[in-house]
């Protein structure tokens, strides 16, 4: 006689059934949504980034695959895919990396005397400094 009733096999697979649908549905919504930020990037503005990060998440928490992958890639380019780390993590560091973004940007397309950034930060800094020394 067995330990336990023939009932009890039947719920463990389909659970495990559904777990899977669950996470092959969340991988292809993932697909969609970075298909969205792919064919919405050439709009004006940086929503294609964010809209494909997100799906990019979604593709990675769901899938085995993707993310041996994904970790493979990190490892042949690791200085590209620093933001994309950075952002995939539990509480991502969003400001910090917008900026470092906004650097590499200005960095690869404008001269380095039309560079504005790197002194608006330094000029605010500057700023910032001496009111809490003052005050």
């Amino acid at each position: 006689m067995s330990a336990q009733p023939h009932g009890r096999t039947a719920p463990r697979a389909h659970a495990r059934l559904s777990r899977r649908l669950l996470r092959l549905g969340l991988t292809a919504l993932g697909g969609l949504i970075v298909l969205a930020g792919v064919l919405i990037a050439p709009l004006p503005g940086p929503m294609g980034l964010p809209v494909a990060t997100v799906g990019l998440i979604l593709i990675l928490r769901n899938s085995y695959k993707a993310r041996r992958a994904f970790v493979r890639f990190q490892r042949a380019h690791p200085k590209t895919l620093r933001p994309v780390r950075r952002l995939l993590r539990r509480s991502p560091e969003v400001g910090p990396v917008f900026w470092q973004m906004t650097l590499r940007t200005e960095r690869l397309l404008v001269p380095r005397r039309y560079r504005v950034a790197i002194r608006g930060r330094r000029l605010f800094r500057r700023r910032r400094r001496s009111s809490t020394i003052v005050a």
